[in-house]
């Protein structure tokens, strides 16, 4: 019940302070200038018609192309452009908040690091996060699944790890012939409200080990085809020691060891501040994690280092400390710092109603109890986009890039985004100079050695299909086969009602 004489849209509009109380990744922050020169009545809103909302032209006309396909005489042929040896790139496969939108989908950061000339592909890649919608962009700038195998989840809300689920299931159809590697938080730890109080195991683990059963019909229905090498994969105690790992990986289920459709969770202590999730001596690629304040306990961001470089990527996270102190990165400042940032939440009820102006509250319900929903969540979970200004005029030195991203990005937007981060960094400059905000398809390169950031989009082929894949060695016989240890097609499957092919049904061949 709400108190005395406040209603119950009051208390969730007030939460926020309540909520401070209870942070466990570091405390929420202060605010950086007294209240009341703050200029904290939004004015920017949309253009009354919503037509012209329909663009974001910083994306679609400033960035140059970086070409994922060549014109061979009028024939496309996809390709991968090549990272340069002292590259660390940056691709955006995944930048929306829900509810997913046509031109962004739900989050996944691509990185590639180095360049192996042999292999023809990065010396290391990581997938950081896997949100519903990114399968497609990997697809479409051709990262196939073998270049997939190693994901890091910041949490386990579907925006961030739904496509995890095509990523597994697909790979041995494909290129991944080897484990799935999950990294992830452990449980919460926070218990159920209502009595007998249950502690549920809603960690990287039991998330993994789930949805490997989930999917039992479709990896057997697959496992005719080859789904491993024959050639030794290392052992779990060859991997730990390889990769650094902070623990023996262990496969979820009784596939075997080094099978593709082997799931193997790397549970992180989410609480632990710089903790060593992945220390590749061969790649020279580090990555710590760190907590962060998002909806419930169990949260965590990434700071990746190579060659000199850095990368930080937040997932979703409130303001917090831990996040400017890891940009700091010991006076060392980063390269590369990516950090979600959410619209207000008058902005966010607008776009949900397609409306032009805010409506004044008490005048409207549906308006009112959108915008406490919206502030609720906000309050939970986000950071908007004042506080993503106060945040960056606190980290010293800046990073190279500041790189807004969980944001729906058109011109509307991001203009009002950039008169907030203003008002706490004067001397932001322009959109793209300090600060820029993710797109689909958005590709951003670092060097060692100082070069400047580069920022490109990436032109890639609409109606393309497969990634080119990248197979090495010889494969193992199937789980269901023939005697010959060929696949067996129909092992699994009642083949009297099939329509056999002939010269009187239809062409074997497929023609």
């Amino acid at each position: 019940m709400a108190p005395r004489g406040l209603t119950r849209r009051d208390v969730l509009r007030n939460s926020g302070a309540a909520l401070g109380g209870l942070a466990v990744a570091g405390a929420l922050l202060e605010p950086g200038r007294a209240g009341a020169s703050l200029a904290c009545e939004g004015n920017c809103y949309p253009p009354a018609d919503e037509a012209e909302r329909q663009r974001y032209s910083y994306f679609q006309k400033q960035l140059p192309g970086l070409k994922y396909y060549q014109d061979r005489g009028g024939f496309l042929s996809a390709i991968y452009p090549p990272l340069e040896a002292d590259e660390m790139r940056i691709t955006f496969m995944g930048s929306a908040i829900p509810p997913t939108r046509k031109v962004q989908q739900m989050m996944s950061v691509f990185v590639e690091v180095g360049w192996d000339p042999v292999r023809k592909r990065a010396k290391d890649a990581f997938v950081f996060d896997c949100g519903s919608g990114v399968v497609a962009n990997y697809g479409a700038m051709e990262i196939g699944f073998g270049r997939m195998d190693k994901i890091f989840l910041t949490h386990l809300h579907g925006d961030h790890m739904s496509d995890l689920t095509h990523i597994y299931c697909f790979g041995c159809a494909s290129d991944r012939l080897s484990p799935l590697y999950v990294w992830g938080p452990g449980p919460s730890g926070v218990p159920d409200p209502k009595p007998p109080h249950q502690l549920y195991d809603d960690g990287t683990k039991a998330f993994c080990s789930h949805l490997r059963e989930a999917m039992r019909w479709h990896t057997e229905s697959f496992s005719f085809q080859p789904t491993s090498y024959t050639a030794s994969y290392p052992t779990p105690a060859e991997i730990k020691a390889s990769w650094g790992l902070p623990a023996l990986p262990a496969a979820v289920s009784d596939d075997p060891w080094g099978d593709g459709y082997a799931m193997v969770p790397i549970e992180l202590d989410w609480a632990k501040l710089g903790g060593v999730a992945y220390d590749n001596k061969e790649t020279g690629a580090k990555i710590t994690h760190f907590p962060v304040i998002h909806c419930r306990k169990g949260s965590v961001g990434y700071k990746l280092e190579w060659n000199g470089l850095s990368m930080i990527y937040t997932g979703d996270t409130k303001p917090e400390r831990i996040s400017i102190e890891q940009a700091k990165n010991g006076g060392r400042g980063v390269t590369v710092f990516i950090h979600e940032m959410v619209v207000p939440a008058e902005i966010w009820a607008m776009q949900a109603q397609h409306l032009p102006r805010p409506v004044p509250r008490g005048a409207n319900q549906l308006w009112d109890d959108s915008v406490d929903r919206a502030i609720a969540i906000q309050d939970s979970s986000h950071t908007p986009q004042g506080a993503f200004g106060y945040l960056l005029s606190q980290v010293s030195p800046r990073p190279q890039l500041m790189v807004a991203t969980h944001f729906p990005v058109s011109d509307d937007t991001v203009d009002c985004a950039m008169r907030s981060v203003r008002n706490h960094v004067p001397d932001v400059g322009n959109l793209g100079e300090q600060l820029t905000f993710s797109f689909d398809g958005m590709v951003i390169s670092a060097f060692a050695g100082g070069r400047k950031v580069t920022q490109r989009r990436a032109e890639v082929l609409d109606f393309g299909t497969l990634p080119v894949p990248q197979l090495y060695g010889a494969y193992s016989v199937p789980k269901y086969h023939f005697e010959s240890g060929l696949p067996d097609p129909y092992a699994q499957i009642d083949r009297t009602q099939e329509i056999q092919a002939g010269e009187q049904t239809y062409c074997r061949s497929g023609y």
